[in-house]
């Protein structure tokens, strides 16, 4: 959705919900069911519901599963003999950047370096999807 006219005049919100949701059917196309909460039911079509919401394995915790698939796949590139790039586009469209060098360009190993900046981009990514998870269980509640 673009943000221009009225869109782009009238309040804007985010927010995060968790929901139970199961593959239908509606009128011959594919989507979900969806239960909040509160036990209010709609039916999403498959792709509005896929590009707002992310699978969880257990809705009490992010998991490695979890945060895996929401990393996606990474490049990853030597940006001098003892340096490694690792650029990883999240599923949002997020892209985050990590580097991992060592002390003797002898040393280097990229799988190593890609282990490493790898590691570091998903500890980023436990918090911020640990954050988003207590927003979907909690909402917003004044301080």
């Amino acid at each position: 959705m673009e943000d221009s006219g009225a869109w782009g005049e009238m309040p804007s919100y985010i927010g995060v919900k968790i929901v139970k949701a199961w593959p239908t059917e509606k009128n011959g196309k594919p989507g979900y069911k969806v239960v909040y909460p509160d036990g209010y039911e709609s039916w999403s079509p498959k792709e509005v519901f896929e590009g707002a919401y992310l699978p969880l394995e257990d809705p009490r915790k992010i998991t490695a599963g979890v945060v895996d698939r929401f990393l996606g796949p990474v490049e990853v590139s030597k940006l001098d003999p003892k340096t490694t790039l690792v650029k990883a586009k999240t599923a949002t469209g997020f892209v985050s950047y990590e580097v991992s060098s060592c002390v003797d360009p002898a040393n280097y190993n990229e799988d190593i370096g890609k282990e490493v900046a790898t590691n570091r981009i998903k500890d980023t990514l436990w918090l911020c999807l640990g954050f988003v998870l207590q927003w979907g269980k909690c909402g917003l509640k004044a301080a």
